[in-house]
């Protein structure tokens, strides 16, 4: 599926990029695909450590949750978990394009 594609992608580039290894995320993509990775993300208690990783390095634009406000994979998600997504962004300054 193109989105497991995308998800691996944001991993490359955060540790290309960052330098930031996200390990869990990596095993949960290739485990259950990226589609039902971001979801069990999206329904996890707390704030997410990738995103504050990222977040210190000034890269939340390659974080999951930018990646799934993007138009072309906004539509595998509910509206609620756009929401959230978008929400987590703002939290830490960040406005997504979309």
């Amino acid at each position: 599926m193109a989105f497991d594609k995308a998800m691996h992608e944001i991993y490359d580039n955060a540790l290309s990029e960052c330098g930031y290894r996200a390990t869990r995320f990596l095993n949960l993509v290739n485990q259950i695909g990226g589609l039902e990775a971001a979801r069990q993300l999206l329904r996890s208690d707390g704030h997410p450590e990738g995103l504050t990783a990222l977040w210190e390095h000034g890269r939340l634009d390659l974080s999951m949750e930018a990646l799934l406000l993007q138009e072309q994979w906004s539509t595998l998600f509910t509206a609620d978990e756009l929401k959230l997504a978008r929400r987590r962004l703002q939290k830490l300054g960040y406005s997504p394009a979309s």
